[in-house]
C-alpha cells in the first residue's frame, strides 16, 4: 500500500508540474540533393513554422545535408537561421559519412553535434550518430556516450526525458544498447529519430519511439514535418503540410512514470567467438574517449593514433598504457605514418603535424586551406598527403616545408596514397584516381569509371600495384586493372562484389578482395583479363567497411564491420582464427611482427593481438 501511495503521489507530481507545449519535429532535409528541391522544401517549412504561434522550439534530427560538404552545411544553416524560435540540431550519416571536414564544419556552423536543454520540466537530449568519413554501420560516437553519461549523472531519476537521435535506437546502430541501457535507468518518456523517411511508430526495447517523415516532398507537391504536442497525459504527433493543414493525430504516446523491466532479456552482441580460437590472445586493450577511425602507427615500442575529437596518444606497445597525449583542434581520421623517430598525420583543424614518437613533442605543423583527412605516405624523406582544400602536397619530412603542391582536386582525399615507379597514386571523392610525378607533382594521368555519381569514387581504397598494373576497388563494386604508365583501363570485373577492401600477396601475383557478403575472393594479378582463382566463404556476413587485407606467412588477415579480425589460409581455404575485439567496425589493421598486430575500431578501442 505504501508503494502504491508513493506511485500515486509521483504521478500526481509529474502531471501537475509538466506543462503543455508543442515543438516542430523536422528531419532528413538533405540540402544539396541532386534534384534541387530540398532547399525549397526546407524554406517552405521554416516559413510555415514561423507562421505558427504555439510552437516553442524545433528539433532537427539529422541528414540535414546530402553529402556534408561545407557548401551544403552553410546553405542549410542560412535557411534554418531564419527560424524565429529556438532550434536544436544533430547530424545524421549523410552529414558525416562523406564529410570533407570529418564533421568539424557541422560543429563550427551549428555550435555542436549534440545538445541538452530543459523545457517545462522535461530534459531533452540529442546526440550525433555516424558513421564518420568511412562507410560502416550507424554508430553513436564514443564521445557522445561519454557525454551522455555526464548528462544523465546530473539528471534526477524522476525527471521526464525525451531522447533525440538520427537513427532508430535499434540494430540500425551497432551500439544501440549503449543508449537504451542508459535511458532505461531514467524516466525516459520517448525517443524520436529520422533516417527512414516516413512516419512510423516504433519501440526501442520498451522505450516508445517515433520515426518522422522526411521534409522532402518525394512524390508530393510539397514536403512536410511533424508537430508534437505534449500534454500532461500524452505526446501527440501530427503531420503538418507547410502552408496547409495539420492532420489528425497519427501517433499518441501515453506519458507518466516509466518503470522499465530490468529482467527483460534483449539481444546483445557477445564475444563468445573468442572461446573457439585459443591460439590468438589479446595482449592489451585501450579504450579511447572518442572514436578511432584510422590505423595506428607503430614505432620504437609505441602505438600512436588519433581520435575523432582531435587527441593524439602514444601508448606503450608492451602494456597499452598512455605515455603521452597531444591535442589538435579537429577530429583525426588520418592514419599516422612513421618518419624516422617521428609520426606525421593530418587533422580536421586544417594542419599537417609531425610529432616526436617518443614524447609527443611537436616538431612542426603545416597549415592548409581545409581539413586534412587523408593519410600520409612517407618515402625518402618526403611526406605525400592529400587534403580537403583541393590540393595534394609533398612536404619535407624534417621541416614541413612544401616541395610541391598539386591543385586539381574537386573532392577530399581520405585514404593513403600508393608510391609506385616514381609516381604517387591516390583517389579522391571527385570520381578520379590520380597519378602524380613524385618529384614535381605534375599530373601523369587521371582515371575514372565513367560514372557521374561521386559516391562511386575510388576514394577509400588503398591502391596496390604489380608489373606496371595498378589495381583498385570502389563502391561501384568493380575490381579494376589500370595501366600504371598511361592510366588506361586494362580490365574491369564485378564478378565478385568487392567494395573498398583490397590487398595483394607478397609476391604480387594474387589480389585479395573482401566482398560485401561472407567471401574473400582471390584474383590473379595480370594485365590481360580478370581471372578469379578462388572464392572462400568465411561466413563474416554482410560487410561494407573499408578494411584492407594483408598477407603474412601464408595467412591473409583483415577486419570486418562487426568487430572481428580474421586470419584465413588461402591455400586450404580454412579459417586459421578469428577474434572479436569490439562490436563496431575494425579499421585497416597494422601487422607489426610475426604473429602480432594492432587493430583499432570505430568505437575507439585499440588492441594488440598475438597469435601462434
Amino acid at each position: 500500500m505504501k508503494k502504491l501511495l508513493i506511485g500515486i503521489l509521483f504521478i500526481f507530481s509529474f502531471v501537475t508540474q509538466a506543462q503543455e507545449f508543442k515543438f516542430a519535429f523536422v528531419t532528413d532535409t538533405h540540402i544539396g540533393s541532386p534534384n534541387g528541391v530540398a532547399e525549397e522544401d526546407l524554406q517552405r517549412t521554416i516559413e510555415d513554422i514561423n507562421s505558427l504561434e504555439d510552437v516553442d522550439f524545433v528539433l532537427l534530427t539529422g541528414d540535414i545535408t546530402e553529402m556534408g560538404t561545407d557548401e551544403e552545411i552553410e546553405l542549410a544553416k542560412s535557411i534554418i537561421e531564419q527560424l524565429e524560435i529556438p532550434y536544436y540540431i544533430v547530424p545524421g550519416n549523410h552529414d558525416t559519412g562523406w564529410s570533407e571536414s570529418g564533421g568539424v564544419s557541422f560543429i563550427r556552423e551549428f555550435g555542436s553535434d549534440k545538445f541538452v536543454f530543459e523545457h517545462e520540466g522535461y530534459k531533452i537530449i540529442g546526440c550525433a550518430s555516424g558513421p564518420y568519413v568511412r562507410m560502416s554501420d550507424g554508430h553513436i560516437p564514443r564521445d557522445a556516450i561519454v557525454w551522455l553519461d555526464q548528462v544523465l549523472a546530473e539528471t534526477p531519476e524522476d525527471q521526464p526525458i525525451i531522447f533525440v537521435n538520427h537513427y532508430p535506437l535499434d540494430n540500425s546502430l551497432d551500439n544501440w544498447y549503449e543508449a537504451t541501457d542508459r535511458l532505461k535507468n531514467y524516466n525516459t518518456q520517448f525517443a524520436i529519430c529520422g533516417h527512414g523517411h516516413r512516419n512510423k511508430a516504433m519501440d526501442f526495447e520498451g522505450i516508445p519511439g517515433t520515426m518522422g517523415r522526411s521534409n522532402l516532398r518525394a512524390r508530393q507537391e510539397v514536403g512536410g514535418y511533424n508537430i508534437v504536442e505534449i500534454t500532461p497525459e500524452n505526446a501527440i504527433f501530427r503531420e503538418r503540410t507547410p502552408g496547409g493543414t495539420t492532420a489528425d493525430a497519427w501517433r499518441e504516446i501515453p506519458l507518466g512514470e516509466r518503470q522499465y523491466e530490468s529482467d527483460s532479456i534483449y539481444e546483445r552482441p557477445t564475444y563468445a567467438v573468442n572461446d573457439s580460437f585459443s591460439q590468438v590472445q589479446k595482449k592489451w586493450e585501450f579504450h579511447s574517449d572518442a572514436n578511432v577511425i584510422s590505423t595506428p602507427a607503430y614505432v620504437d615500442g609505441k602505438v600512436i593514433f588519433g581520435n575523432s575529437t582531435g587527441k593524439v596518444q602514444g601508448l606503450s606497445a608492451e602494456t597499452g598504457k598512455v605515455i603521452w597525449s597531444y591535442d589538435t583542434e579537429g577530429g583525426i581520421f588520418s592514419s599516422p605514418a612513421v618518419s624516422g623517430k617521428s609520426v606525421v598525420f593530418g587533422s580536421g583543424d586544417g594542419n599537417i603535424y609531425s610529432l616526436e614518437a617518443a614524447t609527443g613533442k611537436l616538431n612542426w605543423k603545416a597549415k592548409t586551406g581545409h581539413s586534412v583527412l587523408g593519410s600520409p605516405l612517407v618515402k625518402n624523406g618526403v611526406v605525400y598527403i592529400g587534403g580537403s582544400d583541393g590540393k595534394f602536397r609533398a612536404l619535407n619530412a624534417e621541416t614541413g616545408s612544401e616541395k610541391w603542391v598539386f591543385e586539381g582536386l574537386t573532392g577530399p582525399v581520405v585514404s593513403t596514397p600508393l608510391f609506385y615507379e616514381g609516381q604517387v597514386i591516390f583517389g579522391a571523392w571527385d570520381r578520379h584516381l590520380y597519378a602524380l610525378d613524385k618529384n614535381t607533382g605534375a599530373l601523369n594521368w587521371k582515371w575514372n569509371n565513367d560514372s557521374p555519381n561521386r559516391m562511386f569514387s575510388p576514394a577509400m581504397v588503398i591502391p596496390v600495384a604489380h608489373e606496371d598494373v595498378v589495381y583498385i576497388v570502389a563502391p561501384d563494386r568493380y575490381l579494376t586493372a589500370i595501366d600504371a604508365k598511361s592510366g588506361e583501363t586494362l580490365w574491369r570485373t564485378n564478378e565478385a562484389t568487392v567494395r573498398e577492401s583490397l590487398g595483394i600477396s607478397k609476391d604480387g601475383k594474387k589480389l585479395f578482395g573482401k566482398t560485401m557478403n561472407d567471401e574473400v575472393v582471390i584474383f590473379e594479378a595480370n594485365r590481360e583479363e580478370p581471372k578469379m582463382l578462388k572464392r572462400i566463404n568465411t561466413k563474416f556476413g554482410y560487410d561494407h567497411v573499408p578494411s584492407m587485407l594483408f598477407e603474412q606467412n601464408g595467412q591473409v588477415v583483415f577486419g570486418t564491420r562487426n568487430g572481428v579480425v580474421y586470419s584465413i589460409d588461402p591455400e586450404t581455404e580454412k579459417i586459421n582464427w578469428k577474434f572479436k575485439i569490439d562490436h563496431s567496425m575494425v579499421n585497416t589493421i597494422r601487422i607489426i611482427d610475426k604473429g602480432k598486430l594492432i587493430a583499432s575500431t570505430m568505437d575507439g578501442k585499440v588492441v594488440l593481438l598475438n597469435w601462434k
